[in-house]
């Protein structure tokens, strides 16, 4: 039977802190607003307008939050890399059935970082967190869930799927485990044979 395998993007399947980061500068120099770009780096992960209310009155993030989608395709896309693993594990996932992307980013510049980087996927869901990404494991038919962040564990916890855990990202991995980790890893690198090994489909 037909498998389907979620990723999460930010520091599962790409090192995106270069690109995010020239962003927050650019940010910055067009508002005059400090941003410490490598402390938001260092906590990536929940959705962009949490990061933002660390520098920003409440009342600025919406216009915030358009402007730094709107110049992240070109300042940050040239900049990111994909992580150790990243189109093994995804082409294994898609060997078996079906690799979705579930993020917290814009989905159509997530769409844009897997092009880029030429990794294989067959649909992206963005704007997606936590509980969100937990509905779309369900409503997608998904036994697995691969991330980098204790809200990725949980995701995979409320759909009642296996989570798989890389510490390429702020959380470690006793936190990922604590979280519900199934497996915790140094890179996706480790997930290849565990993924062809996988639970079965959820009913």
């Amino acid at each position: 039977m037909t498998r389907t395998i979620g990723f999460d993007l930010d520091m599962t399947l790409i090192d995106s802190r270069p690109g995010i980061r020239a962003v927050y500068e650019e940010l910055s120099r067009q508002t005059g607003v400090p941003i410490d770009a490598e402390l938001a780096v260092s906590r990536l992960g929940p959705p962009l307008t949490w990061e933002l209310e660390h520098w920003f009155p409440a009342e600025a993030v919406p216009e915030m939050f358009a402007r730094y989608r709107a110049m992240y395709p070109e300042i940050a896309i040239p900049r990111v890399l994909a992580m150790p693993g990243a189109d093994e594990a995804l082409a294994a996932a898609r060997e078996l059935g079906r690799a979705i992307v579930i993020t917290a980013k814009a989905g159509p510049n997530a769409v844009l970082h897997l092009e880029h980087l030429g990794l294989p996927h067959d649909a992206v869901v963005g704007d997606a967190w936590r509980e969100q990404k937990a509905e779309v494991l369900v409503r997608e038919s998904a036994d697995t869930y691969v991330g980098d962040h204790v809200h990725d564990m949980d995701a995979a916890r409320i759909a009642e799927v296996r989570g798989l855990a890389v510490t390429t990202g702020p959380c470690s991995a006793e936190e990922l485990v604590a979280a519900g980790a199934a497996h915790v890893a140094d890179d996706l690198t480790a997930f290849v044979p565990l993924l062809r090994a996988g639970a079965s489909p959820r009913p």
